[in-house]
């Protein structure tokens, strides 16, 4: 995540380099470096999990075409939890608040919201893991185990993201 916002502070134009001298500005110029960080980093997990959506729909067709059509229904509860999740990052409230607003977000607080958003991007590799298992399980007894693996990781990937969620309730 530092990485992110490492990269939004050094691109900052002259005039917010100055202004972020001022008494006052400079934490309002945080804020929005820490927003902007915020906005990257969720449109890097989206993407993610938009791919491993994409995954899901190619290995369901795969599994029509071989007539294990009764893993279907539940590679179809695996693609809806991603859908659900990407669409949820997409549109989740900033982990920050602005310079004007009455409650303020402090640097504990959102080291608690990073961690979230980093244990979610730590889930993509899991969840791609589990996808792999699935495509070199088909046609075999590890088909069942593999499928339900994969259901549960896309579970708890949602999961992750409500207690992110709440933590964000409490601030407010």
């Amino acid at each position: 995540m530092s990485d992110l916002y490492d990269q939004v502070s050094s691109d900052q134009d002259p005039f917010k380099k100055i202004a972020s001298k001022i008494p006052g500005f400079g934490g309002y110029i945080e804020r929005q470096n820490r927003r902007a960080a915020d906005k990257l980093l969720r449109e890097l997990i989206a993407d993610r999990y938009t791919e491993l959506w994409k995954r899901v729909g190619e290995l369901q067709e795969g599994l029509a075409s071989s007539g294990e059509l009764m893993f279907l229904d539940d590679m179809e509860k695996a693609a809806t939890k991603l859908q659900t999740f990407t669409d949820k990052i997409s549109n989740a409230s900033y982990g920050y608040s602005s310079f004007f607003d009455a409650a303020k977000v402090n640097e504990e607080e959102l080291a608690q919201l990073y961690e979230f958003d980093a244990a979610m991007l730590e889930l993509v590799d899991g969840i791609s893991s589990a996808l792999d298992n699935v495509e070199a399980s088909q046609g075999s007894d590890g088909m069942p185990a593999a499928v339900s693996h994969l259901v549960g990781l896309t579970r708890d990937v949602v999961t992750a993201f409500e207690r992110r969620d709440e933590v964000i309730s409490s601030i407010s």
